[in-house]
């Protein structure tokens, strides 16, 4: 028995075609909100039309409540923000009960976040929310770098495909696997979770860094260390989506500092079919629909009737050895 279809049938804006579809999942627009910069969407619906979102990414949860890091949490940089939160969260029972219904009501597809310590913990989440209706897929957050072993699944290419695989067998739903770029080789591990079964990538999640106060010769955040998102982190992001693009064919989720049309954009040629909205939404709880506002446009400009047209169509120059020194320069140079 399949699951019946979850999201908008409204799949055009304007004369622009903005379906998406990662894997088995079908989305009405490609711009989402991030995980853990959205709350569980109550605490934005003053503000935005959730309905219009092309899907939303709520807190991640876990088996059991967790009440995440001593503070600080968060602090503030130059050009974006660190954040050390630990996966608060009341756990899935009451996500279940007094979160998700009200969640699945506003319209937009509903992508539940869910991380545990290990292969068995996600797989158990996995299956409790299999029957659970009113969720368009799951999100494997593999990559948490503010949690004890949070990157260690997501570091192995193996473990990482272990996971996957585990989750798939667990449930019908779609699955993606949030990546971290905490690691050496991005490509491989998105090539683990391709093996494992993965309907699509999200990439990337935040990235390591500190903050210190040299006058009290104490770190700022009570964890130390913690996760570095917003445009700080877009060329990291975009690297990471042009290799994970060479590496595997199965359709990606960009995230890392999007904040203007331009950033949706420069995702979208590199190889992304979605975005999702993280810090952005601190400064400006909007931003999401007012990106998708700008999109039809942007994407006119190109030429484009549907955002499938400019996917991946980044032109990077082919590479060439370097021609051999010639006598003259050979002589030269000695």
């Amino acid at each position: 028995m399949s699951h019946p279809a979850r999201t908008s049938q409204t799949p055009v804006a304007g004369s622009v075609d903005l379906v998406v579809t990662l894997g088995r999942l079908r989305l009405p627009n490609p711009i989402l909100v991030a995980s853990g910069t959205f709350g569980y969407g109550r605490e934005m619906a003053g503000f935005v039309d959730l309905a219009r979102l092309g899907g939303i990414v709520p807190k991640t949860i876990t088996p059991l409540p967790r009440q995440g890091n001593v503070p600080w949490r968060t602090v503030e940089t130059a050009a974006g923000l660190l954040n050390s939160i630990g996966l608060d969260n009341d756990g899935i029972d009451s996500f279940l009960v007094k979160l998700l219904p009200w969640l699945v009501a506003c319209g937009a597809p509903v992508i539940v976040s869910v991380a545990g310590a290990n292969q068995a913990e996600f797989v158990e989440l996995a299956r409790r929310l299999d029957d659970v209706p009113g969720i368009a897929a799951l999100e494997l957050n593999i990559s948490c770098p503010n949690v004890s072993h949070g990157v260690d699944l997501g570091s192995d290419p193996e473990a990482c495909r272990r996971v996957v695989a585990g989750v798939r067998d667990a449930t019908r739903l779609p699955v993606l696997a949030k990546l971290t770029p905490n690691v050496t080789d991005i490509a491989s591990v998105a090539k683990g979770a391709r093996d494992g079964g993965a309907d699509a990538l999200t990439v990337i999640n935040t990235c390591q860094g500190m903050a210190v106060d040299w006058r009290r010769r104490r770190p700022m955040l009570g964890n130390v260390i913690g996760g570095l998102s917003g445009p700080a982190i877009k060329p990291i992001a975009l690297r990471c989506v042009h290799q994970v693009r060479q590496a595997v064919e199965i359709p990606i989720v960009g995230v890392g500092g999007i904040m203007t049309i331009d950033d949706c954009m420069e995702f979208f040629v590199t190889g992304a079919s979605a975005v999702q909205i993280g810090t952005a939404n601190f400064a400006e709880p909007i931003a999401s629909i007012r990106l998708l506002e700008a999109l039809p446009a942007a994407l006119a400009e190109l030429g484009a009737t549907a955002l499938a047209d400019v996917v991946g169509t980044l032109v990077t120059p082919a590479r060439a050895a370097c021609p051999p020194p010639s006598p003259e320069g050979a002589s030269h140079a000695e």
